[in-house]
């Protein structure tokens, strides 16, 4: 959504994330590298140890947002020193999975669930108000991710009805939204749904092009659409599905063309072999990694201004891939549900018992 040119502070991101980047990538080197100087998970403490954050968006190393459990949502302007509770009054029912924000000051934060319980809510004062401005009344819908184009379009997602995914779209912010014509979606697979488990189901890149994950059918599929969804193709993925714990669980493209898929199966019980793919043609193929991380990933993120370089986590580690894809290794067993990373160089992750962490050096 935030694509500035590399001119001033772009450039000196580019070169704090080359520094990090070459760090991660010297296993050697931690072992005389003391701890302080090493890149790591830094982890901030939110205040909000009883919440899950699956909902995270990163606007700069030092503005970030979270949404989870119990209706909250959190923000910080300090890197993660503070943590501001701004959840929506009465929202402590809800559970929100994915917030989007333009800012410190502007954000949407979508809450799911089956029927009434799927709400989109928008601040532009930094969470001091919010405004509901979608609620669900269809019983048979159930919305799990939102991703935005720029500042005004974007959409959300939900699970098939009447056969097919449905897809809302607001073009004013998230002020207004309006569910689009299923026409040009094709028909979902018998047990195919979305993934509510980081916001990166539904993810874009440029002002048109969209891609859906899917899983719980007995084959796992990539949507896409280049018309801010109006019309979608879909093709397979190599991650295992045939379960309804099984499939792809989050997106991320660096462009229109090159981008990652992980997931596999959410039960910590089971095994996620071939939990990683990755495409160079926009989603129309995509191709298993050779080494793919070894367990469950819920989110992944390419790390900023680097063109082979993306981290994946999940419950039990963040992984690091540096050949966009094709081989990943664990650098750290912490765990973490969705992660995101900004132009300016800052990358954050969240997940369970109120865990936020920024890549620090």
């Amino acid at each position: 959504m935030r694509r500035p040119g590399r001119t001033g502070w772009a450039l000196a991101a580019t070169a704090l994330c080359g520094a990090v980047l070459a760090a991660l990538t010297a296993a050697p080197a931690q072992a005389r590298e003391p701890r302080g100087r090493q890149p790591h998970w830094e982890v901030k403490d939110s205040g909000a140890p009883e919440v899950r954050f699956r909902g995270l968006a990163a606007v700069s190393r030092s503005t970030a947002w979270l949404a989870g459990t119990a209706g909250t949502v959190l923000r910080t302007t300090d890197g993660g020193r503070n943590w501001r509770n701004v959840s929506p009054p009465g929202a402590g029912e809800l559970q929100f999975r994915d917030v989007e924000a333009f800012d410190a000051r502007r954000a949407v934060a979508l809450a799911i669930g089956e029927g009434e319980a799927s709400r989109v809510y928008r601040t532009d004062d930094g969470g001091t108000t919010w405004t509901e401005t979608f609620r669900n009344t269809d019983a048979r819908a159930f919305y799990d991710c939102m991703t935005f184009f720029d500042h005004h379009h974007g959409l959300a997602m939900s699970d098939p009805v009447d056969g097919r995914f449905r897809i809302l779209s607001t073009k004013d912010g998230g002020r207004s939204w309006t569910v689009l014509p299923d026409a040009g979606m094709p028909p979902a697979l018998e047990g195919e749904a979305g993934f509510a488990a980081s916001g990166q189901c539904l993810t874009s890149a440029g002002g048109k092009d969209v891609w859906l994950a899917t899983g719980g059918a007995a084959r796992a599929r990539v949507l896409h659409s280049a018309d801010r969804g109006l019309t979608w193709t879909a093709a397979d993925a190599p991650i295992p599905a045939g379960d309804p714990a099984r499939g792809v669980f989050a997106l991320a493209f660096r462009d229109r063309a090159h981008g990652l898929a992980v997931g596999g199966d959410y039960r910590p019980d089971q095994p996620s072999p071939r939990a990683a793919a990755r495409t160079g043609d926009g989603g129309r193929h995509w191709r298993p990694a050779g080494t793919p991380p070894p367990a469950y990933r819920s989110g992944v993120a390419w790390l900023p201004h680097s063109r082979s370089a993306a981290l994946a986590v999940g419950p039990t580690g963040t992984d690091l891939t540096t050949d966009g894809g094709r081989t990943w290794r664990t650098v750290d067993t912490g765990s973490f549900d969705t992660v995101d990373c900004t132009p300016d160089g800052g990358c954050w992750a969240a997940g369970e018992k109120g865990r936020v962490a920024r890549l620090e050096r």
